[in-house]
C-alpha cells in the first residue's frame, strides 16, 4: 500500500509537471513578439526591404516582385547571420572591456573580426542592391534609392537638407514631435 501511494503521488507530480511545462510553452508562444531581423529601417523604425514596400513605394510589378523575392531569399539569411555574428562579437568585446584588466590583444582580434564581418555585409548588400537595381525600371530608380538609403548611411533625406542637429536624432532620422 505504501508503494502504491508513492506511485500515485509520482504520477500526479509528473502530470502537474507536464501541465505546467505545456502551459509555459503556450504562454511563451502567445506573448512572444516575432523577432525578425531588419536591415533597412525608415525613420519610423519600419522595415523598408519588404515585398509590400517594393510594390507600394517603388512600384514593382509581378515579375519584378518575383525577382526581388529570389534576390532577397539569397541575401537575407546571410546578412542576418552576419548581423548576429557582429552583435555577438560586440557583446564579447563589452565583456572584455569590463574586466578588471582587459586584454588588448583579444580586443584587437575582436575589432578586426567585426571589421571583416562588416565589410562582408557591405559587399553582400551592394551586390543585393545592384541586383535589385538591375530589375528596376528607370522611373523606379529614385524611389529605390530612397528605400536603400538607410542601409548605406543611416541618414534620412529630411536630415540631410541642412536641418539643425536638434531636429534629427543620432541615427540621422528626424526626431518625433
Amino acid at each position: 500500500m505504501n508503494k502504491k501511494n508513492i506511485l500515485i503521488w509520482l504520477v500526479v507530480l509528473l502530470a502537474i509537471l507536464n501541465i505546467t511545462t505545456i502551459a509555459t510553452i503556450v504562454i511563451h508562444n502567445y506573448t512572444e513578439k516575432p523577432q525578425e531581423q531588419t536591415l533597412a529601417l525608415d525613420n519610423d523604425g519600419q522595415n523598408m526591404l519588404t515585398g509590400r514596400c517594393m510594390r507600394q513605394i517603388v512600384g514593382f510589378d509581378k515579375i519584378q516582385m518575383e525577382q526581388f523575392r529570389n534576390a532577397k531569399h539569397e541575401f537575407q539569411p546571410t546578412a542576418n547571420q552576419i548581423i548576429i555574428d557582429i552583435d555577438s562579437l560586440k557583446n564579447e568585446m563589452f565583456i572584455e572591456l569590463n574586466k578588471t584588466e582587459a586584454d588588448t590583444l583579444t580586443l584587437n582580434n575582436i575589432s578586426d573580426e567585426i571589421g571583416r564581418l562588416h565589410a562582408d555585409l557591405k559587399k553582400k548588400t551592394f551586390v543585393f542592391y545592384i541586383s535589385i537595381k538591375s530589375i528596376s525600371k528607370p522611373e523606379q530608380l529614385e524611389k529605390l534609392k530612397k528605400v536603400f538609403t538607410p542601409l548605406f548611411n543611416n541618414i534620412s533625406e529630411d536630415c540631410k537638407d541642412g536641418n539643425s542637429i536638434q531636429s534629427c536624432n543620432k541615427n540621422g532620422f528626424r526626431n518625433q514631435q
